[in-house]
């Protein structure tokens, strides 16, 4: 199928972009392509060449930019305004549309070479770092989180100086594909500058192209529609990162993406017990996007977006859409902890939400591992056998995990969950703990060998095809 191809937010007008020039590389080596989505997106025919030349030169994709757009954005960061952001080391290269639901689409870099806001950095990525989002996307999609999707990653040829990893070290550049790049902090540039006409025209253009949905001709209505619908997205999104176990850092304003999907990873981590202190930064000093304070983060970031609305609404509107977010976050993560155990949903919501939260707190008490009390449990009582084999079989022995037990037994398994699959007939389930990220890129560095990255990439699709989020085909027959 072939692409369809868009240059949607040049629509915009260039007071939200600069245009600029990819740096030029010495050489390009394809470490990750991204098959499924290359399909989904009209691309999936691409020659070496051919992706090369678009994702390591960045030579125009027939319909889309003729030359790529850094965005222009401010941000809170650890809730200090900073004015002097923007795409430091990326750009907007290309837009098109999902070939199975329609959807608007864009191609964005990370590492694509200096622009108007480097401030004074080399615009660059490690390979390292690219090697680490993809892990944490992959990781991410197929527990079911809505995340960016780590489209191409391109080893370059160059040798990077850095303070937080042994240097010289390999150089790459990412391509990162998700339904948008407008965030928070692109609405909070235009507030800060005092351009109302610019907040109107930033949010008209997002809700045509990514929640025509919430389109209300009342423009106050429809500042106020949006942001529910942004607090209903970026809850869920948090919610599936507390299901999943999942620190993303550095929760600032210009990382929350208005389409909710989970994006930009840098010190990211998995917790590996539900600890509610767990920190994934070390510059992090004071906890304030610890594991157990994301959902505080995201609730602060929201405000910040209502207050860039307020000359397009008013507060009885724009507050009454804020009061969406502790509702959105309560039912989205009992939705993501029913659907991370394989579980039905019952009709007595009270049920569910004592077993939510009997499990969390077991999780929280025992110190069982996170993602190995999910897989054992996986099914509920119908699994009860495989976790009474597992290696943390010890935590379900005992009186902390009786009321557990006894809220399990009274939930049947999802109708389409598959406990015949091969990935659970495994006694530990895959993870992402910091130090299997440190052993997989430690061969990398030292020996350019690859064979234990590509050994965890098959397992994630392992655990994707039998949690059933393995990315659909472009065709819905296909």
């Amino acid at each position: 199928m072939a692409p369809r191809p868009s240059r949607r937010h040049a629509d915009l007008g260039p007071d939200f972009y600069d245009v600029v020039a990819p740096a030029r590389f010495p050489q390009a080596i394809i470490r990750h392509r991204n098959s499924d989505w290359a399909a989904r997106v009209g691309l999936g025919g691409l020659s070496e060449a051919e992706w090369i030349a678009h994702f390591g030169r960045f030579e125009p994709l027939e319909g889309s930019f003729a030359q790529p757009l850094a965005l222009r954005y401010h941000g809170h960061q650890f809730r200090s305004y900073n004015p002097d952001l923007g795409d430091g080391r990326g750009f907007l290269f290309a837009q098109l549309h999902d070939l199975r639901d329609g959807r608007l689409l864009d191609l964005g870099t990370k590492g694509s070479g200096q622009t108007p806001y480097s401030r004074f950095a080399d615009g660059r990525l490690t390979l390292k770092g690219g090697v680490r989002e993809v892990l944490a996307t992959t990781m991410l999609e197929a527990l079911g989180v809505d995340t960016s999707k780590s489209f191409s990653l391109i080893e370059t040829g160059e040798s990077l100086e850095r303070s937080d990893e042994p240097s010289p070290t390999r150089a790459a550049v990412l391509v990162r594909l998700s339904h948008s790049h407008i965030r928070i902090g692109s609405f909070q540039r235009p507030r800060a500058l005092g351009r109302p006409e610019d907040v109107r025209r930033l949010l008209d253009h997002t809700v045509r192209a990514t929640m025509p949905e919430v389109w209300r001709e009342d423009p106050g209505d429809r500042a106020a529609a949006f942001l529910g619908e942004v607090c209903r997205r970026v809850a869920r999104t948090g919610a599936d990162w507390m299901a999943a176990g999942f620190v993303h850092g550095v929760l600032n304003t210009d990382n929350i993406n208005v389409t909710g999907e989970s994006f930009d990873y840098g010190p990211w981590r998995f917790a590996p017990v539900n600890d509610p202190a767990f920190t994934a930064a070390y510059f992090d000093e004071f906890g304030l996007y610890a594991f157990g304070r994301q959902p505080e983060a995201l609730a602060w970031n929201l405000g910040r977006l209502a207050e860039c609305l307020l000359p397009l609404s008013d507060t009885d509107r724009l507050g009454a859409a804020l009061d969406l977010i502790g509702p959105a976050l309560q039912e989205s993560f009992a939705a993501a902890v029913l659907r991370r155990l394989g579980l039905a949903r019952p009709e007595d919501e009270e049920l569910l939400h004592a077993l939510v939260g009997a499990f969390w707190a077991f999780l929280r008490e025992s110190r069982a591992p996170f993602e190995q009390a999910f897989f054992d449990w996986y099914g509920g009582t119908a699994s009860a056998g495989r976790a009474a084999r597992s290696p943390a079989a010890e935590h379900y022995a005992g009186e902390g995990f009786a009321r557990v037990r006894d809220l399990l037994a009274r939930f049947a398994p999802a109708p389409e969950i598959r406990l015949d699959h091969p990935y659970f007939a495994r006694a530990q389930p895959c993870t992402m703990l910091i130090d299997e990220v440190e052993a997989l890129w430690a061969p990398i560095a030292a020996e350019d060998d690859w064979s234990a990255y590509a050994a965890k990439m098959r397992a994630i699709a392992e655990m994707a095809e039998a949690y059933g989020t393995a990315p659909l085909p472009a065709h819905p027959d296909g």
